[in-house]
């Protein structure tokens, strides 16, 4: 249980970190002319975009252990809640 008890927080960390070095990498990328910088002031929305894209893809693959923990923890908490509206429900009918 210890190990899932942070489980969202550890995965809204980490997915936040991996946005972080997209959107370094894309910066830097763009600050070299390696990329195109976009049009116009368009610069940072465009480079906030494409570290979006790139990081969605790679969370999606490199955070799957954290994705499932986390979707534990979800699960349990929401059984706990059942069982305790179900225990208030056979309380307030057994009266």
């Amino acid at each position: 249980m210890r190990s899932h008890q942070f489980a969202t927080l550890r995965y809204t960390a980490l997915r936040i970190g991996l946005f972080a070095v997209c959107f370094a990498v894309v910066w830097v990328l763009a600050y070299f002319r390696i990329i195109p910088l976009g049009v116009g002031n368009s610069n940072t929305v465009w480079m906030l975009l494409l570290a979006i894209v790139i990081s969605a893809p790679l969370s999606f693959v490199l955070l799957r252990k954290q994705r499932d923990a986390m979707s534990e923890q979800i699960v349990a908490r929401v059984d706990r809640q059942k069982e305790r509206l179900a225990a208030n429900q056979r309380m307030e009918d057994g009266l």
